[in-house]
């Protein structure tokens, strides 16, 4: 029997060998955020997956949000959190909390623990270098604009850094926050900030760790995931409102990435173990993945 196991484990990495050659020198920037960033067993997994993956040739880059300790910390600070059109109103006192638990809290967390587990890893942001430039993001209600405050979206980004980064072996963290061209900080969604970062840098993939196992035609039934799923599919799922709530902007953002030339979005859940290299490097994959 242990040999039998042995040889299980020799068939595992056969396959993925040919996933490993296909994708060695290509960069997949990936999302972490939500409730996958709350459970430290499933985030120490996930951060063992992008160790892995550098060390077999890929280029990871890891974009990371982290509403909940926002959240947090706007109530320590007595400061009531308040939401317009699915986006954190962010004013002055707002900025100053995001930025620091962005850019402080969780990505030294996160560099921290992937030097722990024998990686590399650097944070890019206004503390160090920034990489995300942005501008105010103005959105309209039948005609009227919306005030968001500091809220951004990303116009460019640090691609020599990015670039330097990685093949330094070193895997970039980034938080989801920006500055702008006067240097003001500006607060930015996190899966369309990852989605940009793969677009601007015609990523091969753009992975969301997220906290459902994908797009599920019925969420109460997860047999009815889709594995594999096109764009004109993932439109027609919208406008039925198969595909709603939180999963919308994801989507929406992913389909955005494969117009500009990113060959594959995944989603996967961040809570079961190994699942990102169980969707990049095994025949069967275990999320969903929207392909053009």
């Amino acid at each position: 029997m242990p040999m039998d196991e042995d040889i299980r484990k020799a068939q595992v990495l056969v396959e993925a060998l040919g996933w490993i050659r296909q994708f060695r020198g290509r960069y997949v920037v990936i999302k972490l955020g939500g409730s996958a960033l709350e459970q430290s067993e499933s985030v120490h997994t996930f951060l063992t997956d992008i160790v892995i993956m550098e060390a077999v040739g890929m280029r990871p880059i890891l974009v990371h949000g982290g509403g909940k300790a926002i959240n947090r910390a706007m109530d320590q600070a007595g400061i009531k959190a308040r939401f317009v059109q699915g986006r954190r109103y962010t004013d002055e006192k707002t900025i100053e909390i995001v930025a620091r638990v962005l850019a402080r809290d969780i990505c030294g967390d996160l560099v921290s623990q992937i030097r722990q587990q024998g990686g590399l890893a650097r944070g890019l942001s206004y503390l160090s270098e920034n990489c995300l430039r942005a501008e105010r993001l103005m959105l309209e209600d039948d005609g009227e604009p919306i005030d968001l405050g500091l809220v951004g979206h990303v116009v460019g980004i640090d691609r020599a850094l990015l670039e330097q980064t990685c093949k330094a072996g070193t895997v970039p963290v980034i938080p989801s926050i920006g500055l702008d061209a006067d240097g003001r900080l500006l607060n930015i969604n996190a899966d369309t900030a990852a989605a940009d970062v793969a677009r601007l840098l015609r990523a091969e993939k753009l992975v969301f760790v997220s906290d459902v196992p994908g797009i599920l035609l019925d969420r109460n039934d997860q047999s009815t995931l889709m594995s594999h799923i096109e764009v004109r599919r993932c439109r027609q799922l919208i406008s039925d409102g198969v595909i709603d709530s939180g999963m919308v902007p994801k989507v929406e953002a992913a389909l955005v990435a494969l117009q500009a030339g990113v060959h594959k979005v995944h989603i996967v859940d961040g809570r079961m173990p190994h699942s990102i290299l169980l969707e990049i490097h095994s025949d069967k994959g275990i999320g969903t993945e929207i392909v053009p």
